[in-house]
């Protein structure tokens, strides 16, 4: 039964055995992926200072969630090798991203390079996806979603039902259908509509619990997946489910949740209504090389969930407990999806660099922009706190659970 073999996979203790419920949260971006890239190697690094060179990610959260390039993100720091640890450490993203981006994404540039995306645009998805599914099913083979060394949660959309379709561990016990191949589900969670072509297939291994999915990119539901992942985990509380302690509806301050944006240019003002207001179909779909419609969907998408969480926890005296890593200032080719040249691609590393040097940030809610927290000092010394909070943490449950080992 998937279900017996879910809890038995995972590598961190379950929160009943401690004080925290821990998440993490990659937002979608495409090629941006780097960004999250940098700071989850620093963030895992810290680790490892305190528990070791063996530590990684899925040990210390009992969530992880990912939208579309965090999606495969969240596949890479979960699916196990062939000793059971995970397939990735988190310094091994950037790499795989400046290795295999170019070819996923492969570069056109010019004015010819213009007219063939053009033509891409209004014929069909800009990409084929071919290199991305050889890939995702190369690495991932044929593991599937119970597989995973800690909970994962990946939004994707189905076109053919017209709402979201959540891979959530948590669901997999009562919803078998779920139990599908990290690969199919990443390939789904990034067809970015205009980008790369939607994913269709069945999963077919129980025939008894069989079901189609006709999915697209899952920034369509919820490009930032942070609030998904915290619903999950709340419904396995009220559920009452054995592995999580009775909080609170609105204890927050159980929560630890890191949610690791990939970048945005809201700075740049890149259209305005003067703009929007002559543009067409196509004029949605294609400016300049970009995608209004979804850029503003996906922002839009990201920018709520994050509105809701700094208002929830700070009103909640719980505002030490979430840490939103963003930026918002990128500008030009850093700011695409799909720009995979090596100078873009470097760019986007140094970005993530930088990133950990800037003041740790909040939205205001009045301007949608971040600004810097009075004392909150800068993204690399918070994620150096967190780095303690979460090694405490799992200290703890791994002692409360030798104690009541002993005890019987």
């Amino acid at each position: 039964m998937v279900g017996e073999t879910t809890s038995s996979s995972l590598q961190i203790k379950p929160p009943a055995q401690g004080n925290l419920i821990t998440i993490l949260s990659i937002d979608g971006g495409g090629v941006r992926g780097i960004i999250p890239g940098i700071i989850l190697a620093f963030l895992e690094s810290e680790l490892q200072k305190l528990d070791g060179e063996d530590a990684r990610l899925a040990d210390y959260f009992d969530v992880i969630a990912g939208t579309s390039t965090g999606g495969l993100i969240t596949a890479m720091l979960t699916a196990p090798n062939q000793e059971n640890r995970p397939l990735y450490a988190a310094s091994g993203i950037k790499p795989f991203y400046l290795e295999n981006c170019p070819k996923i994404f492969p570069p056109r540039s010019g004015i010819c390079g213009t007219i063939v995306n053009l033509f891409k645009v209004l014929t069909g998805p800009k990409y084929d996806g071919k290199y991305l599914h050889n890939l995702l099913k190369n690495e991932l083979g044929d593991k599937r979603l119970h597989r995973t060394l800690t909970n994962v949660v990946i939004p994707t959309f189905d076109i053919k039902k017209l709402q979201p379709t959540i891979f959530s561990s948590y669901k997999v016990a009562i919803s078998p259908a779920l139990d599908a191949k990290l690969s199919d589900i990443c390939i789904g969670t990034s067809a970015a509509p205009t980008y790369l072509p939607a994913h269709y297939f069945e999963n077919q291994d129980d025939q008894e619990n069989k079901e189609e999915f006709n999915l697209i990119d899952g920034g369509v539901a919820a490009n930032n997946p942070t609030l998904v992942a915290i619903s999950e985990v709340t419904k396995q509380v009220f559920n009452k489910n054995p592995d999580f302690f009775p909080i609170k509806p609105m204890d927050y301050g159980r929560f630890l949740v890191i949610s690791v944006g990939t970048g945005s240019s809201k700075e740049e003002y890149k259209y305005t209504a003067k703009m929007a207001a002559k543009w067409g179909v196509l004029g949605w779909l294609y400016d300049n090389g970009s995608t209004p419609l979804i850029t503003s969907f996906s922002q839009a998408s990201a920018d709520m969930v994050d509105f809701h969480n700094c208002v929830v926890f700070e009103a909640l005296h719980s505002e030490e407990n979430y840490l939103r890593i963003d930026d918002d200032t990128l500008k030009g080719t850093v700011a695409s999806v799909d720009v995979a040249t090596k100078k873009n691609l470097d760019s986007l590393v140094k970005v993530g660099e930088e990133m950990l040097k800037k003041p740790v940030s909040r939205v205001n809610l009045e301007t949608g922009k971040y600004e810097p927290i009075k004392n909150g000092g800068t993204n690399e010394e918070a994620l150096i706190r967190f780095a303690k909070l979460l090694s405490d943490e799992k200290r703890f449950r791994e002692s409360s659970a030798q104690q009541a080992s002993t005890s019987k």
